[in-house]
Formats: structure tokens, sequence, C-alpha cells
């Protein structure tokens, strides 16, 4: 990111000029489509996707049994209603987002195999320059715009974050991270060790444990899971009565956001009894397979972590069926064949799986200039989370790490929609956000307040992401339920926003 980059562009090339530029066709980007075509009618605008299909998380992750973490009904669009269960698989994600896409008309605007190298801006011309990489056809071409609304995650989809494990290269056997599943990987009747007890850990021990010989998940410390039927019961009652699907994803939606709030607002008001509630119902599917302590009882309050979905307590049940087990030990050392742990007992392995964790990016790793300076956008304020100081013309949608990435995406979608109108009704080109006299003394704060959230992807990135302030508009702070009235209310002509 603070790399000089020196662009040359061949003036006899038409480059092809839009109004918006999207970088990213997951779930984020094509929920910023479908806003762009129905509030900004006139807009010209494309996708720019580096993969060879929509979908992002979604198509890139092959581990078995991929899931989603959040539930659908708020992870699914308020535009689309989900009539899926809560917890829904890949393919079932896929063919929503194939379905939104359509019935939007948006497959036109997308277009795949894109790679985005370099991003420069002019202030003299008001305008982005895009330098582009066809991986299809391995061609270099530049695309200009007007704005640029970044899409694209907050994660490496190339590899995944892999601890330097001692000993790791004398392991006879194979080692993989889940995010790049190796597809000739042949699990059946191994013995598979899964360092890690996140979602992706809880995730693939269930799918994977009916055909190994033996999994085990391998955790230095515990994680709190949320275990519970993969249904929702006033959906159900719902259909019974005939209600219309609309109707449906909208109370299923209110309903579920209105549990994650009680949640949340009880995980920094009454954590014990909360930490005492998950624990229980830990013990209840586990029954007398193993001790919830030390095995399911961490240390930390409830949510500063996200809290991993187990549905229908399959990872539980695994447990419980004695196919699959769990330690909590630190490892000493990778060994021929498997992994010594420091309190001196031996784990075998045929294979060993790394979930543990994901490299962080920001704006796609893409090469940023500002009128012919590298951007540092660990220097840049964050305003409202959505725009960043001393970048024109341009948003980055970074979702909510509790309530489902989604909510805040549509969120940021009515804003730079409703910016991009206010712009063009005073007949302006740019907009960048500046502090105020007034903002200048303000303390400079983690993009995420790590007493909030501490997750580890997090605490490793801090030094590469924005900062926030104690103020608004340079505050972040990922609540939903103070965003939800805020953001569609923020004041356009506060004196933060610098127009031209």
């Amino acid at each position: 990111m603070n790399v000089a980059v020196e662009i040359k562009q061949d003036n006899s090339q038409e480059i092809e000029h839009l109004d918006v530029l999207v970088i990213g066709a997951g779930i984020s980007g094509i929920d910023a489509a479908y806003h762009l075509k129905k509030e900004c009618p006139g807009k010209s605008f494309a996708l720019l996707e580096n993969q060879e299909s929509f979908g992002g998380t979604w198509i890139t992750h092959k581990y078995p049994g991929i899931r989603s973490d959040s539930d659908l009904y708020t992870f699914g669009y308020s535009w689309k209603p989900w009539s899926g269960p809560p917890i829904a698989t890949a393919p079932e994600i896929l063919k929503y987002l194939d379905e939104s896409i359509d019935e939007n008309d948006l497959r036109d605007a997308i277009r795949f195999n894109h790679e985005v190298k370099t991003a420069s801006w002019s202030d003299k011309e008001k305008r982005w320059m895009l330098s582009i990489h066809r991986k299809d056809t391995d061609e270099t071409f530049f695309i200009s715009c007007n704005f640029l609304w970044m899409c694209q995650g907050y994660y490496r989809h190339s590899e995944g974050y892999t601890p330097d494990f001692p000993g790791a290269e004398h392991f006879k056997g194979r080692i993989a991270h889940p995010q790049t599943w190796p597809e000739d990987l042949d699990y059946k009747n191994k013995k598979v060790v899964v360092i890690g007890s996140g979602a992706t850990a809880a995730t693939l021990i269930p799918a994977m444990a009916e055909d190994c010989a033996h999994i085990t998940m391998l955790q230095r410390s515990p994680t709190y899971f949320f275990a519970a039927p993969n249904r929702n019961e006033l959906v159900d009652t719902l259909r019974e009565l005939d209600v219309p699907e609309d109707w449906i994803h909208d109370i299923a939606r209110r309903k579920v956001l209105s549990d994650q709030q009680t949640i949340t607002r009880r995980s920094f008001e009454e954590p014990e009894k909360l930490k005492k509630e998950l624990i229980d119902v830990a013990q209840q599917y586990l029954g007398n397979a193993i001790d919830v302590d030390p095995h399911f009882t961490p240390t930390y309050r409830p949510w500063r972590q996200r809290l991993a979905r187990v549905p229908d307590g399959d990872l539980f049940q695994s447990i419980k069926s004695g196919k699959a087990s769990v330690v909590t030990d630190q490892i000493e050392t990778f060994t021929e064949n498997g992994i010594k742990l420091k309190s001196g007992a031996e784990l075998e392995a045929d294979i060993i799986l790394t979930a543990t964790g994901f490299n962080m990016c920001v704006l796609g790793d893409i090469q940023f200039v500002i009128n012919g300076k590298p951007l540092n956008f660990a220097d840049c304020w964050a305003h409202r989370g959505i725009l960043y100081s001393g970048i024109p013309n341009m948003a980055w949608v970074f979702g909510y790490l509790r309530t489902s990435w989604t909510m805040r995406s549509d969120l940021v979608s009515g804003f730079v929609c409703r910016l991009l109108n206010h712009m063009k009704e005073k007949g302006l080109e740019m907009v960048t956000p500046e502090l105020r006299e007034e903002d200048k003394d303000m303390p400079e704060l983690p993009f995420v307040d790590p007493e909030n959230f501490n997750a580890g992807y997090l605490n490793r990135s801090m030094d590469i992401m924005p900062k926030q302030g104690d103020r608004q508009p340079w505050i972040f702070s990922q609540n939903y339920y103070a965003e939800k009235d805020e953001i569609p209310a923020a004041d356009l002509e506060d004196g933060t926003l610098n127009y031209k």
C-alpha cells in the first residue's frame, strides 16, 4: 500500500469511462449494484470481479461442509426474501445470489476475471484511473470512473493465516489450510487434526467425522458456540398461516435482529449469566462425552470474538458419538507422525488442517495513488466507516462483526447512493472527507475497538487499518442498532465533506 506506483498509460488506447465502478461481485457488490440501479437511475456502472464467477467467499471456500455462520434472514438481502433454513450451505447461498442477479437484471454489469492492479486519483481530472489485468485473456488495460465503490471484502482470498509451527517441515503427512482446500485431499479412514476452534473448525469436523478414522479439534483456548436447531419456529408458524414470503422474511429479520441485540446487550451487562447459558446448552448436547471445563469454557467475555453458530449442535453430536474429540493444549512441535503438545502428550495424524484464521487485506490489496502520491491507508480517518479522509470519491464496505455483514452493506449502499444523488443535484464532481478544526484534537483510536471485539485477525492487522476518533462522523461503532438510524439521517453538509 505504501509503494510508489508508476502508471504508464497507452494514449492510443481508448479508455472506457463509467460513473461508478464497484470492485467485487460478492454479497456486498451485488447489493451495491441493486441500489445503484434502483436509486441512481442513469448512472453507468460495472462490477469488476477478480474471480471467474460471483459469490466471493462462497466460491473461494471449497472445504467440506462450507456454510454460513450468520442466519440468512439477516445475511440475505432486505430486498430478496430467504426461504431456506437459517444457516445455509455455500451452494444454497450461491443459488440465492444467482437468483438475486437475474431477478434484478444485473448479470450484464458484472465483468469476471478482472483483477484491479492499481487505482490512481487525479484532482485535475476529478476521476479514478484503474489498471486492469484480465486474467482469462492476459490483457492489461485501463478503465476510468468518477466514483469507486470497494466491495471486495476484508480478507485475502488467495491465502489463509497459518502461524509458523515449529517442526512443520518434519511432518510426513499433509498440511492444508481450509481456505485453500486441496481438491485431491483424501481423508477417508485417515486420522485428522484440525488446529483451531472457530467457525471453520466447527464446520469441518462434523462434515468430515463420518469418513475419517478419527478427527480431533486441537485448540489453544476454547470458543463460545451457539447451538440450536437449524430452523426458525416463528417462520414455520407464519408459513402455516400462508403469510406472504416477503412479509415472513421481514418479520423474521426483525425478530433475529431483536434477539441479537438482546444477546449483545447481555454480553456487556450480564456476561457471566450469558456465559453459563451458552455452556449449559453445549453440555446438553454433549452429555457426559467430555468435560465442558476446560474444553468449552472460554476465559473471555461472550462476543469479544465471533459467536460461532452450530446448527443442530452437529459439532457436539460428532464429539458425543466418539467420531471426534477435543484437546485443549498448546503445540510444542510438529513431529513426523503428528503433533507433540506442551503437556507432553502426542497427537497422531495423517492430515493436519490449520483452521487458524485469515489474513486481512485493505482496499483489495490494490495499490492506490492519490495525486501522484502512494496512499497509506493507516493515515486516514474513517468517516462513519464508509468514506476516508484524504481519499476523494471512494467508499469501502466494511460490515458488522457481530450482526450479519449484509446489514451494514445495505446501510452503506443507501448512504453512497444518497451521496451520489446529492452531488448530482448540486452539480458537484468530487467529495473528500476532511477533519474540521474542532476535530483535529481527537485521539487516534483503532478502527475496531479491541475492548469491543478482539479477534486475532483484527489484532494482527490494526497497523494497516484507518483510525477513528471520539466524535461523529469519525466514529465506527460496529453497532447496527445505532447506525440503522444514524447513517440514513447523516448530514451531508456538516462541514466534514469537502465538495468541488
